[in-house]
């Protein structure tokens, strides 16, 4: 089941797993976030999968920024990220994410991310500090790009 996931323990859990990051860094970024949610993938009321949905705009038209896309270990290569990003395509028209790796990149393309454009084009309509933290860093890619699911 999915829904939007409020509870910073579930979201904890799954995101420093999945990225190293501390209790506190996270809590900062959740209670930081305010053009944002979080969606989660349950599985027998426990938490497999996440990923935030942020405000942003795309060369100056309106998109959700898919942030922190993630799954716990025991529960990768399930569907859990792919049924995530397919329920959102469904609520949201305009998508765009940042993919950490090459691998990403061609894993989002295959779920339907296939146009590129320059992370110089996207603004958020948060905090530099939460920006300059959290939003554009983790990308390993020689020069990033945003996938975005329609083209702008």
């Amino acid at each position: 089941m999915i829904k939007v996931c409020k509870n910073i323990d579930d979201i904890s859990l799954v995101w420093s797993e999945a990225f190293g990051d501390s209790y506190d860094d996270i809590k900062y970024f959740y209670d930081s976030i305010k053009n944002g949610i979080c969606l989660a993938y349950y599985d027998n009321e426990k938490i497999c999968s996440l990923l935030f949905l942020v405000d942003c705009s795309l060369k100056g038209k309106e998109f959700k920024y898919a942030y922190a896309v993630c799954t716990l270990n025991e529960k990768k290569r399930m569907g859990y990220v792919s049924s995530l990003l397919k329920h959102i395509s469904y609520e949201y028209s305009n998508i765009c994410l940042i993919p950490a790796n090459d691998n990403l990149v061609d894993f989002y393309k295959k779920r339907g991310y296939k146009y590129e454009c320059s992370v110089d084009e996207i603004l958020f309509f948060e905090s530099d500090e939460l920006v300059n933290d959290y939003l554009l860093v983790g990308c390993e890619l020689e020069k990033p790009i945003i996938l975005s699911t329609t083209e702008v």
